[in-house]
């Protein structure tokens, strides 16, 4: 059977989910890619695919549970109950607390928290009897501090962060290896070139984490052995001050 991963939350391919799905597609892996714009993901898909990987698109919302099974039956299609799940949807929209409607506030949630919910109880109801795997979510500075204007977001990164925990102690003894990547700082990918550049002429490329990077480390907590597996870490350019 081929072995198959899942990416959550794959925007641009210069982004960090881009990075995911390259790094696992060169390890070997059947791709599914999944985000919410068709054009993105099939142009990446494509991109894979050229580089001499395996891979699938599927368009979906991450918030609807009927989307997030299809991509687990997506990868099952292609060949096997996926190994390794990154939950890497998010939505680092930021307003003052006063300023916020009840469906900004909950839409934020939805996306940062809900959606890894949904990812999260379908991988344990799918790998846990096939044997296990990783199922590793990406985190933010804002999963362990709260400051305004980002306290939606916040919110929603910090209880993704508790259902990552919760999950962890609840299905690791039965072999499905929960991971949570808390990162600390700017992301030198597509966000920040195309809408604020100014702060990567600040930083620096040595001061912003760089996708590849970020992609090998989600890569390092997928091949750990079972004896000493991380639950969290967290990551950050060598300049950050923290």
């Amino acid at each position: 059977m081929t072995a198959t991963a899942i990416v959550i939350g794959v925007g641009a391919s210069t982004g960090v989910g881009g990075a995911l799905c390259r790094r696992f597609a060169r390890e070997g892996l059947h791709v599914v890619v999944g985000g919410r714009t068709p054009e993105k993901i099939e142009k990446l898909a494509d991109e894979l695919r050229t580089a001499g990987g395996e891979a699938t698109a599927v368009a979906i919302d991450a918030t609807k549970a009927d989307d997030v099974a299809r991509l687990f039956d997506a990868a099952e299609a292609a060949g096997s109950v996926p190994e390794l799940v990154v939950y890497n949807a998010g939505n680092n929209q930021f307003r003052p607390l006063l300023d916020m409607t009840d469906e900004f506030f909950e839409e934020v949630w939805r996306i940062g928290c809900f959606g890894g919910f949904l990812a999260g109880r379908e991988a344990a109801k799918r790998m846990v009897p096939a044997g296990g795997g990783s199922l590793l979510f990406t985190g933010a500075t804002a999963s362990v501090r709260a400051r305004p204007p980002f306290t939606a977001f916040a919110s929603a990164k910090a209880a993704l962060r508790a259902v990552a925990h919760g999950m962890a102690r609840e299905f690791g003894p039965q072999g499905l290896h929960v991971g949570h990547v808390v990162i600390d700082g700017v992301i030198d990918g597509d966000y920040v070139n195309e809408r604020i550049p100014q702060i990567k002429e600040r930083l620096g490329a040595e001061g912003m984490l760089q996708v590849d990077d970020i992609a090998g480390v989600f890569w390092s907590l997928h091949v750990q052995p079972r004896s000493t597996w991380t639950l969290e870490l967290d990551v950050r350019p060598f300049k950050e001050t923290f």
